[in-house]
Order: structure tokens, then C-alpha cells, then sequence
């Protein structure tokens, strides 16, 4: 799992902004399911999802609030 990029992503619309929030959302569920049954080993991933999340979220309300960062 790479780092999303913050320049990459703001080249991108609000609308496909939130759709990949829901895919990393649903993939951070499924490493954490994962996890708990002992099925992956890199745990570092899911700090990584937790971080894009983040990353997607900062810019989406840059976006909406019109601020050009």
C-alpha cells in the first residue's frame, strides 16, 4: 500500500475525492478484519489507510471551502 499523493490528488473532483475515501474506508475495514484473524502481517498498512483518509478528508474541505493550498 503506497502513500496517496497530496499534489495527485488535487488535480481531482470533489465527487471522485469522497469515492476514493469510501474505498479506502472499506479496504481499511477489511485489513482490520484481516488482523483480527491473524491473515496479514503488515500492520504498517493500516497506518498508511488511516493517513490517505486523512490526506483525501484535508483536501476535500480545501476544496470546498475554495481555498487554492
Amino acid at each position: 500500500m503506497k502513500a496517496l499523493k497530496a499534489a495527485d490528488l488535487r488535480d481531482k473532483s470533489v465527487p471522485e475525492l469522497e469515492d476514493l475515501v469510501s474505498q479506502e474506508r472499506a479496504a481499511l475495514y477489511k485489513a482490520r478484519r484481516e488482523l483480527v484473524f491473524r491473515q496479514i502481517t503488515d500492520t504498517a498498512s493500516l497506518k498508511v489507510r488511516r493517513h490517505n483518509i486523512a490526506r483525501l478528508l484535508t483536501i476535500i474541505e480545501e476544496k470546498k471551502r475554495g481555498g487554492d493550498k
